[in-house]
Order: C-alpha cells, then structure tokens, then sequence
C-alpha cells in the first residue's frame, strides 16, 4: 500500500519539485497539494493522507498552527515540517505543535523520500542539519562527564523516573529509529522495545514520540 502525502507549500516551484520527487518513488503517491495554512488543514481532515509536508511560512495560517490544528482533529495523520527556517523556536514549536518530523528545504531527495517513509511508520525525524543545531544549543555550558570511555552530556537531572534503559531507548527515539530498528540496535525484542516506548510516553506525559522528542531537548535528557 503507497504512503499518502498531502504537500503543503506556497512556493509553486517547492511544491511542484516535491511531487515530483516523490511522486518518482514507487512507495509513495501524492494525494494531493494547496499553498496555504487554513486550506491545508481542511484538505487533511478531508483527505486523511498518511503523512502531511507542512511548510512553516504558510499565508492565512502558519505551519506550525496548521499542525496543530491537524493533530488535534486526528492525531494519526503524521506531519513532516518542510522549511528553510532552522531557528530553535521554530523547531521546538513545530514538536510541541504536534509534528512527527523536521526537514529542510536543503535536504537531499534520498533524505526527503527517507523522512516521508520514517515517519509514516512511526519514527520521529530530525534532519541532521537541524540535530546539530538543537543538539549544539543543548550542550552549550553543559559539563562533560566522561562515562566508560565516552563523553556523555548530563544536561539535567532525571526527574521522571526513566530507567537507564529508557534512557537508553529515547536516545534512539530521538534519534529517529524505528522500534525494529531500537529493537536490533539494543539486542532486545520488539514487544520489549514497545514496553519501553509506552513507559517512556508515560512517564513524561506525552502521548506521541515526537512529544517525547521535544521533551527529550528541551529537558536535556538526551
């Protein structure tokens, strides 16, 4: 079954080269386009595509509340932020908002087509340009404590219970794997990678992954 996407964009040259770049692959299929906020989210609700790829800079209404009005109405619809904007604002608005994915503008196709795949099933996206941002703004004055032999940054104290596993598990969320792909890299099954994944949601009071991913920076518990 092909992944729906619906292209949120206002610029005719972005929009049109994202359809064509995934509409070339087999996985995916365009289920439709619109260039501005307010028409984006009644095509979704309409719709009901898989993966929505929402600009940020958007006429009538922003991306970022577009999103939030998206998820609010049906959680399941997957949103991938599209956009040149790489402020940390943006970013952690556009997670707070409800978003399951970040990607610029200057993301390759491969990265593009990967992000749209990634999320659809579930797993956050971060670009990687954008990691090192985020990433960059988190450990700035924060000591590094060095732990068997690499340094890990502890930017602030675990204040919700998670044990070293999870801790181990939200990393990975972060770092967009898949729960298979959490599964292989811990050597652990995939019922116990999901058990993990539920207690982590738990504990910090949100009910999506890239909830726990926002709350992962912002927290500095990654």
């Amino acid at each position: 079954m092909s992944i729906r996407v619906l292209i949120v964009e206002d610029h005719d040259m972005a929009r049109m080269g994202l359809s064509v770049i995934l509409g070339n692959n087999e996985k995916i299929e365009i289920a439709g386009m619109c260039a501005d906020g307010l028409d984006g989210v009644e095509k979704a609700l309409d719709l009901i595509p898989d993966v929505v790829i929402m600009d940020i800079g958007l006429p009538t209404i922003d991306g970022i509340e577009a999103t939030k009005r998206i998820k609010s109405a049906n959680p399941r619809i997957k949103v991938l932020m599209y956009t040149s904007r790489e402020g940390d604002d943006d970013i952690f608005d556009s997670f707070q908002a409800g978003a399951d994915g970040y990607i610029t503008k200057g993301a390759t196709s491969e990265q593009t087509v990967s992000a749209v795949i990634a999320v659809s099933e579930g797993a956050g996206w971060l670009d990687p340009a954008i990691a090192k941002v985020v990433l960059t703004n988190i450990r700035r004055g924060a000591p590094a404590v060095e732990t068997r032999g690499e340094i890990n940054y502890k930017l602030g104290k675990n204040l919700y219970g998670l044990t070293e596993r999870e801790m181990e598990v939200l990393a990975l969320i972060v770092d967009g794997l898949t729960n298979p792909q959490i599964a292989e890299k811990l050597v652990i099954t995939i019922s116990t990678t999901k058990t993990h994944v539920h207690s982590i949601l738990q504990k910090l009071y949100v009910n999506s992954r890239s909830k726990a991913i926002s709350m992962a920076m912002k927290e500095g518990l990654v």
